[in-house]
């Protein structure tokens, strides 16, 4: 059987506006597991067929290390059996550890991230590890091929700038269409942020910003991708911010829809 692995990563200490990420792991869970929903993805894959779904639990922080070596260090273990894995967050900081361990196994590797945020300053606040500026480390580290990132609606000079420098593909959300595919021709890290989604349908994020794509065109995007998911992340839902469970019904619908997808691409 081809399994899936699960980490939570707990951590939103380099959140600008409102705490509140780091709870987002265990709800997320509870709704993937809840029973008054199916495991099944709509790809046809049953995530809750016993032994498929391995969890690793949550990286556990706060014993004095550095929060990116714990992060990496765990992400490293969790991919050791080869399986593809989904993290939980968390705000979008935690994306840059992710990826130098996901890197080290993927010499070609391109990340398709879906966001209303280009989170690519180059030190958003003047903190390097901002979760506005994930993305200025991963491509100054070299840590993909190329990165795609779509449903924007925040964009400022100072993006435009790291577009540039970079080479990013960007698709805002004005642009994105009915029946969006986008062709890859490497293995596919997925980044995303549920505040990529409009409020309408995942209002439970610290920063709402509204004239996103909605829950409908997030999955059909990530359902028309043909190579392989090696790794994603589903980050920045905030429990604090949540009504009525809408958004982490969403997260948790997105991990099986990722996770089927990952299965479906081996």
């Amino acid at each position: 059987m081809t399994q899936l692995s699960l980490l939570g990563i707990p951590n939103d200490d380099n959140s600008s506006y409102l705490r509140g990420p780091s709870e987002a792991p265990d709800p997320i869970r509870r709704e993937l597991h809840n029973d008054a929903y199916s495991m099944w993805s709509e790809t046809g894959v049953d995530l809750g067929s016993p032994g498929r779904l391995i969890d690793h639990g949550n990286v556990r922080f706060g014993n004095g290390g550095d929060p990116w070596d714990l992060i990496e260090q765990a992400v490293d273990r969790a991919l050791a059996p080869g399986h593809p894995l989904i993290c939980l967050g968390g705000d979008h900081a935690i994306t840059h550890p992710i990826m130098r361990a996901v890197r080290r196994r993927h010499p070609s590797l391109t990340i398709l991230h879906i966001d209303a945020h280009a989170d690519i300053y180059h030190a958003y606040q003047d903190n390097p590890r901002s979760h506005a500026s994930p993305f200025a480390r991963i491509m100054e580290e070299r840590l993909a091929d190329r990165l795609i990132q779509v449903g924007l609606r925040t964009i400022c000079d100072e993006h435009r700038e790291q577009f540039e420098r970079f080479g990013v593909e960007v698709i805002e959300a004005g642009r994105w269409s009915e029946c969006m595919r986008l062709e890859f021709n490497t293995p596919v890290y997925i980044s995303l942020d549920i505040d990529g989604i409009d409020p309408a349908f995942a209002p439970g994020v610290s920063h709402r910003e509204p004239g996103g794509p909605s829950t409908r065109q997030v999955i059909d995007l990530i359902q028309s991708i043909k190579q392989p998911i090696v790794a994603a992340d589903v980050v920045e839902y905030n429990p604090r911010c949540d009504i009525s469970n809408q958004t982490v019904l969403v997260a948790a619908k997105l991990v099986k829809e990722i996770g089927g997808m990952m299965l479906k691409n081996r």
